[in-house]
């Protein structure tokens, strides 16, 4: 079969030949249907500090954002059946670490990810465990079964902390508007918030914002995001803002848009420290500060599949390419290029 690998240390990645692999116990084998590249996948293309410190071995398969049909099962499998169409949940967990046995298996203490620690699904075929599967409702077509792993991001971002009853009837900041933060907008908008504001740099993103059902789109180059939100909301504040950017300074306007009482979740990932105001920007505000990551195992994935299925949220605009698996060096230089959505690769 056909692999996308870094087979060396360095920018860029190769097709190559290889076998196809045999699922082993407890294990599926998945014809990929639909690929979507992820800002990981970027990373690992090309191959920046981050890679090079978090990825060990090589060559490697890359790729976590699959779907694709359940080609062969190997024993112990009781669940999925050849022919199931699946989508792929790229957080390998223990089942047995205190987090797993709590009930939040996303943060297991011996996470193993999907196309980063283990070959992934750039590729024509993937194994992986049957309970990292999740079978796809027939409403949902293959390339949006493809974008579940980074929309559930969205939507435990969107719902952290309890659930959607906090957005209705609020105003939600979305600070950066990359394909997570525009679904997002999409999400927030489902769940009944009475305004959705994105900030973004942007241009081609901010019109895909407005595409999800943002009703503002501030550009920070322009406008003072803080400024704007207050007078948008007659100085009270947002009750939710979702950080999706990581730049430190976006991180403090985040704390100093939100209002009092309000909840902001930060999915965005600083690569140094952040400073903040904790005194009168979070303590004395009572404000609450969740971090995000990964999806909750499986309660994000039904939620998903609520809202793509049903159609209260409508993620096409969002993935604005589609490549073939042999032209993934156009496919990264779209997805890097800052005029994209998502990018989906399709075998």
């Amino acid at each position: 079969m056909r692999a996308l690998q870094k087979t060396v240390p360095g920018p860029g990645a190769a097709l190559v030949d290889v076998r196809v692999p045999a699922p082993g116990p407890g294990e599926v084998l998945i014809r990929v249907a639909a690929a979507s590249i992820c800002g990981t996948d970027l990373h690992i293309y090309r191959w920046d500090q981050w890679a090079a410190n978090r990825i060990t071995a090589l060559p490697m398969t890359f790729g976590h954002e699959i779907a694709g049909h359940v080609e062969a099962v190997g024993s112990e499998v009781h669940h999925i059946r050849p022919g199931v169409f699946v989508s792929v949940e790229g957080h390998v967990f223990c089942g047995f670490c205190p987090p797993c046995r709590s009930g939040r298996a996303h943060i297991c203490e011996r996470l193993r990810i999907l196309g980063v620690d283990f070959d992934g699904g750039f590729a024509d075929y993937l194994v992986v465990p049957e309970r990292n599967t999740w079978e796809v409702d027939k409403r949902i077509p293959a390339d949006v079964a493809s974008i579940h792993d980074p929309f559930g991001n969205a939507v435990h971002t969107v719902f952290s902390s309890g659930g959607a009853s906090e957005l209705v009837g609020a105003t939600v900041v979305v600070l950066g508007c990359g394909p997570i933060g525009l679904f997002a907008v999409g999400v927030s908008r489902a769940a009944g918030a009475r305004q959705v504001i994105g900030v973004e740099p942007n241009e081609f993103r901010r019109d895909l914002a407005k595409q999800m059902g943002a009703d503002l789109v501030v550009d920070p180059t322009r406008e003072d995001p803080v400024a704007t939100i207050e007078t948008a909301t007659d100085g009270h504040g947002a009750e939710v803002v979702l950080e999706m950017s990581g730049v430190p300074a976006v991180i403090d306007q985040g704390t100093r848009m939100l209002a009092r009482g309000g909840r902001m979740s930060l999915l965005g990932l600083p690569t140094e420290p952040v400073a903040l105001d904790l005194t009168d920007q979070v303590i004395f505000k009572e404000a609450r500060l969740f971090g995000v990551t990964g999806r909750e195992l499986f309660k994000t994935w039904q939620q998903m599949t609520t809202l793509l299925a049903t159609g209260m949220v409508d993620v096409t605009p969002v993935i604005t390419h589609r490549f073939p698996l042999d032209q993934f060096e156009e496919a990264f230089e779209v997805a890097a290029s800052g005029r994209s959505g998502k990018v989906i690769l399709i075998p």
